[in-house]
């Protein structure tokens, strides 16, 4: 990286390695990794950043492959000072790096129900970015705004019209950064909801590899539409099943592994490359398509040089 970096008052590294930020522990280092000290220190770093430096958003890495090359650009990632939650009015605004498990307890604290966040393993930001979902409920089903600080370093509120959520994504324009969201969730009872929630990772335990280093499912479930239209994944045809009738369940190559317990689990089972796992990924691909006609969409991000 050649163009010359405004300096902040958050903490900026270069050579960043970024494997041990990730959930599956591989990956390059980015050229810088930008903490930032609080939204101003954001917005000014952007808005002073040379254009021609790429900017790269980053959660908690719990659905993100980093390639072995690593990423030109600068990493930036939330922390303190971004991850607050509020309650007001029967609204929940969380910062970006919040984890939507908190928010969910949070929110059930207060006779909200925002339950299908507690078991998606994320950050909020990333939630909004990516239209998480559980249980037939989508982070854009309760989204009223999301606070934004754009590449040019302004701070905008984009509502769900602006974002244009679609099933696992949405629209946000390059080098955007989430600070905030707000969600208008239905009541419910607080003791309820938590059952409900001890419930959901009862279940999830008991079918996924959760002791296992993974990035959550691999692959969309293959789309189809529910009763209202709407791009969904509630419906007969799950990703773990062509998986498995593909012969693919328990496939390995180097250290990365399709889970036993789930066959739409990519795992580290120790000493995997980013290679290993995208490789893997796309051995899965190839052979799901060639038994069954159904080209598997990755749900995982895969980002980097290799």
């Amino acid at each position: 990286m050649t163009s010359e970096l405004p300096t902040p008052r958050g903490k900026l590294t270069p050579q960043r390695s970024l494997s041990e930020l990730t959930w599956l522990r591989v990956g390059g280092p980015a050229d810088y990794l930008f903490q930032p000290a609080d939204l101003e220190d954001l917005q000014e770093f952007l808005r002073d950043l040379p254009d021609d430096v790429r900017v790269f958003p980053m959660g908690v890495g719990s659905n993100l492959i980093v390639r072995d090359g690593g990423l030109r650009a600068v990493v930036i990632r939330l922390g303190r000072g971004f991850n607050g939650i509020e309650i007001d009015g029967g609204q929940v605004t969380a910062g970006a790096a919040a984890l939507d498990a908190h928010v969910a307890r949070k929110a059930a604290d207060a006779d909200l129900d925002l339950t299908f966040l507690r078991t998606i393993p994320g950050s909020i930001g990333g939630a909004v970015r990516m239209n998480a979902g559980c249980y037939g409920t989508y982070t854009a089903d309760h989204f009223v705004s999301a606070q934004v600080v754009m590449r040019s370093g302004e701070l905008v509120t984009l509502t769900a019209e602006a974002l244009d959520f679609k099933y696992r994504q949405s629209e946000l324009e390059e080098g955007a950064v989430i600070v905030s969201a707000t969600f208008a969730p239905p009541s419910g009872d607080a003791a309820t909801l938590h059952a409900r929630m001890e419930d959901q990772l009862a279940k999830r335990d008991a079918t996924q590899p959760t002791k296992d280093r993974s990035a959550g499912s691999t692959f969309r479930n293959p789309a189809g539409f529910s009763s209202t239209g709407r791009e969904d994944d509630v419906h007969d045809l799950k990703a773990w099943k062509v998986i498995q009738d593909a012969g693919m369940k328990g496939a390995q190559r180097g250290g990365a592994q399709m889970s036993l317990k789930h066959a739409n689990f990519l795992i580290n089972t120790g000493d995997a490359t980013a290679a290993d796992l995208e490789g893997l990924g796309e051995e899965v691909r190839k052979k799901v398509y060639d038994s069954s006609g159904i080209t598997l969409v990755w749900e995982i991000m895969r980002i980097g040089e290799k």
